[in-house]
């Protein structure tokens, strides 16, 4: 697992190159409370078909933390709205499967130390201890993805 600080940077080192992908699956989502519902319908789908179910349970918390994150921090409510705002992408590699998450904020993602009784502020630090690496980058035009990645189990 890669830990991470509040002073987090981007990084594509931990990322599989892309000559090794095996399968990918996206989805666009409109940026509602409603959207981490629908990334978590769509990753237990997507990984169901894939003959992943095992992988179901983590993927599905990582990827609704994550996408919870995008909704709440990095839509600009001021902004006229988009059909699709945030988009989740699911990539499996040999050794592998990565969940990345797309929105409109070129902010970092902030991890911060939750107090015991606070309803939130936990995301990332689940995200952290349930994922073998997380990290985020600035996308090429706007933006940034936030991804992480959880190990195939063994054949």
């Amino acid at each position: 697992m890669t830990a991470h600080t509040s002073a987090l940077s981007p990084t594509d080192t931990a990322l599989p190159r892309d000559e090794s992908l095996d399968a990918f699956a996206a989805c666009g989502l409109g940026g509602s409370p409603r959207s981490p519902g629908q990334a978590r319908r769509f990753v237990r789908s997507t990984l169901t078909s894939w003959a992943l179910p095992s992988l179901v349970p983590d993927m599905t918390l990582i990827v609704s933390e994550l996408v919870t994150n995008a909704v709440q921090h990095a839509l600009d409510p001021s902004s006229p709205p988009s059909e699709n705002p945030v988009w989740l992408g699911l990539f499996r590699y040999p050794a592998a499967v990565v969940c990345a998450v797309s929105d409109p904020s070129s902010e970092p993602p902030c991890p911060r130390t939750a107090h015991e009784v606070a309803g939130n502020g936990r995301g990332l630090a689940l995200v952290g201890a349930l994922s073998e690496s997380w990290s985020w980058d600035p996308a090429p035009l706007w933006g940034k993805t936030v991804w992480a990645s959880l190990a195939l189990p063994p054949a």
